[in-house]
């Protein structure tokens, strides 16, 4: 049976009143009564129901973030440094994954808001803002991350995706490629659209063009796909550089290209990835990438959404980080 608030007094010898003062206002009680009431409930191993009490405060401590894809490890630095953020006041994350599916993502959106979250950081698919002005007029603040906001009304974190793209390619330019393709998608995601967009405006002031390549998802497995497609042509109708969306297709692409033995990175084709994971340096080829501060992200997020919570409304923000080219063996040299 579970132990209650009133086993802890009945215990301790003090009334219920002040089992609760203990827990939630102790520098109203006398230090030897808080010392007799947590050797009680040590002793008699009480729990605290933290759902009751969130249910008669309306807020739980608690932070909703919905992110495209866990397996991501840039996405799991984002998580990490609104963690970091999260526990200097106190609060929890609870982490979605929407794995780039609509419908998931309206379901970890509900299930936020059923949970009285304070605040819901999201990484959307496409369009939710009529979601999230619903919720907004219930109290419950948002903030998108890793995609700057198109509506004023909603504050954002994100980087200038259309510059990373413009880094990658004007890299990839000035190492003497002309036949650049960029694989990524879908590109309903806003970054992949802005990443190529950057591409293809450095590629036509150099005079060049950008093949794009689609891919279903941002994955290792479609990077690898598309080497595959890549390595099946004749080898004067290859790109001679790749600018992948992110660097899990970057090293699915790099796999491929390594294991047929038919082209070499960089001398026949040169690669750059986004993202800039710990794992683009450790690759067999190091992959060269587009840095993004991506713990930055998560605790400039969760600062973000921190000013709009408890019915404060401050001007929307909309910060954007800038990008950072990091160029390593697979796309230097020739």
């Amino acid at each position: 049976m579970a132990i209650s608030v009133r086993d802890v007094a009945e215990d301790a010898g003090v009334s219920v009143g002040t089992v609760s003062n203990v827990l939630n206002r102790p520098e109203k009680v006398s230090a030897d009564i808080v010392a007799r009431v947590q050797a009680s409930i040590a002793r008699l191993g009480f729990i605290r129901n933290d759902a009751a009490r969130q249910l008669r405060a309306g807020r739980s401590r608690a932070i909703g973030l919905v992110v495209l894809d866990i397996r991501n490890p840039f996405f799991a630095e984002v998580v990490r440094g609104a963690e970091e953020r999260a526990d200097e006041h106190g609060l929890t994350v609870l982490v979605a994954n929407s794995d780039e599916n609509q419908q998931r993502e309206a379901g970890h959106l509900a299930l936020f808001e059923e949970q009285r979250v304070t605040g819901v950081l999201v990484t959307p698919v496409a369009e939710l803002l009529p979601r999230l002005v619903q919720m907004s007029e219930r109290g419950i603040p948002s903030v998108l991350v890793d995609r700057e906001s198109q509506d004023p009304r909603f504050a954002s974190v994100a980087v200038d995706d259309v510059e990373g793209g413009r880094l990658a390619a004007e890299h990839l330019l000035a190492t003497g490629r002309r036949r650049l393709a960029f694989v990524g998608g879908p590109v309903k995601l806003r970054q992949v659209a802005d990443r190529l967009s950057g591409a293809q405006a450095a590629a036509a002031a150099a005079n060049a063009s950008v093949e794009f390549l689609a891919t279903e998802a941002l994955t290792v497995d479609e990077g690898r796909r598309l080497g595959d497609l890549i390595m099946r042509r004749p080898a004067a109708e290859r790109p001679d550089a790749v600018f992948a969306a992110n660097d899990l297709l970057a090293l699915g692409l790099l796999q491929s290209l390594v294991m047929t033995g038919n082209a070499r990175v960089p001398q026949d084709i040169a690669l750059i990835g986004y993202d800039d994971i710990d794992f683009a340096a450790a690759a067999v080829i190091p992959l060269s990438s587009v840095r993004q501060p991506a713990s930055l992200i998560g605790s400039t997020a969760v600062d973000m959404l921190l000013s709009r919570s408890g019915g404060a409304a401050p001007s929307t923000e909309h910060v954007v980080f800038q990008p950072e080219l990091v160029a390593r063996a697979s796309s230097l040299g020739a």
